[in-house]
């Protein structure tokens, strides 16, 4: 590693109080699979510090290595992962392009790019699995994508993903983050209150920063990154000091650490931020003694109900609903469909009228 170095470190550091976690660990032993755009891995953050790098299962487009629009995200998750975990070994494999308008190739009839780098991951052996992508609309939801990811918890593997950046349009849903055994980290700005444009979510499970992210630039260089894609790049990195101070970790424990000792926000866990903004020293700290979470399966027995144990996470409690401002959404949308009803009845009698001249 002697030409590699990290990302420079920003505000992020003291959110997630980093000092105090690299005093312990910085992820020795743990192996994070970064499933993007691909990377650049000549670029001084990377360089010498990538295991592996796994096959293209998104070849539509024919880039390479090299090649202008390939791994610009893929190398600034990488340096992200690496910032909160240095001595961290990294496995990538290509699942999405680096374009805005179309990230992720969704068949008809083939299997999921994303299915595929999930089972790759697993096959090479990784123990942490950073999905800092997703698309479309809620209800997109891929069933090849989501027994990929079931085979990754039921082997012991974690999986973080990125729930979006639509917060402040029209705030649509994303998968992987919306299957229920992926951690769903939303973006927080300075001061641990959600980023504007982080996605609003119930599946919301934690939060880490997402504003001005310094990253590797693919080119050369750094720049800064907005987004829940760095979110969760950070969020994989704590979860790899985590499994490296214990690797005995369940994918449901290291859940209900990061939840437990998150800075939670006024009201307790919510749709904006989940449980709060991660905190890399207090969470590495909580995996000497993890909470004894049942999650093996269970014989049916009958008529007998025998179900496993709840997954280990606390009740939750939402902020009141607030009425008024659903009973004047209500009223608008009510006016807006005596609106349409009377303008059908004044284009039906229009059509009437000219019928009869």
């Amino acid at each position: 590693m002697s030409a590699a170095e990290n990302a420079p470190i920003g505000w992020e550091s003291a959110a997630l109080d980093l000092q105090k976690a690299h005093a312990i660990t910085e992820g020795e032993g743990v192996t994070v699979a970064v499933l993007d755009s691909g990377i650049n891995p000549d670029h001084p953050a990377l360089k010498g510090r990538v295991t592996k790098v796994g096959p293209d299962f998104y070849d539509s487009d024919g880039l390479t290595t090299g090649d202008q629009g390939y791994g610009v995200h893929g190398t600034a998750m990488v340096s992200d992962v690496l910032k909160i975990a240095p001595k961290a070994e990294i496995i990538t494999a290509r699942v999405i392009n680096d374009s805005h308008d179309e990230k992720i190739e969704r068949s008809e009839t083939g299997v999921s790019p994303i299915a595929e780098g999930i089972d790759f991951a697993v096959e090479n052996g990784a123990n942490v699995i950073s999905l800092s992508l997703g698309g479309g609309v809620i209800n997109e939801l891929r069933g090849d994508e989501l027994a990929a990811a079931a085979r990754a918890v039921q082997k012991g593997v974690t999986l973080l993903a990125a729930p979006g950046n639509s917060g402040d349009e029209d705030n649509e849903g994303n998968y992987p983050a919306g299957y229920a055994n992926v951690i769903s980290v939303a973006a927080t700005k300075q001061g641990g209150q959600r980023a504007d444009f982080s996605t609003v979510r119930t599946h919301n499970t934690i939060a880490a920063p997402g504003v001005g992210i310094m990253s590797a630039n693919n080119e050369g260089g750094y720049r800064p990154v907005n987004g829940t894609s760095p979110a969760t790049a950070l969020a994989a990195g704590v979860t790899a000091l985590m499994l490296a101070e214990n690797p005995d970790l369940t994918p449901a424990q290291t859940r209900a650490i990061l939840m437990r000792t998150a800075d939670h926000p006024p009201g307790g866990h919510n749709p904006l931020v989940g449980a709060g903004q991660i905190n890399a020293a207090s969470a590495v700290g909580a995996v000497a003694n993890p909470p004894k979470i049942d999650t093996a399966p269970r014989e049916y027995k009958g008529d007998v109900k025998h179900f496993a144990s709840p997954t280990g996470a606390e009740k939750v409690s939402h902020a009141p609903l607030e009425t008024e401002l659903v009973t004047i959404g209500l009223a608008v949308a009510g006016g807006g469909l005596l609106l349409v009803l009377c303008g059908g009845l004044l284009f039906r009698k229009s059509k009437r009228q000219r019928a009869r001249v």
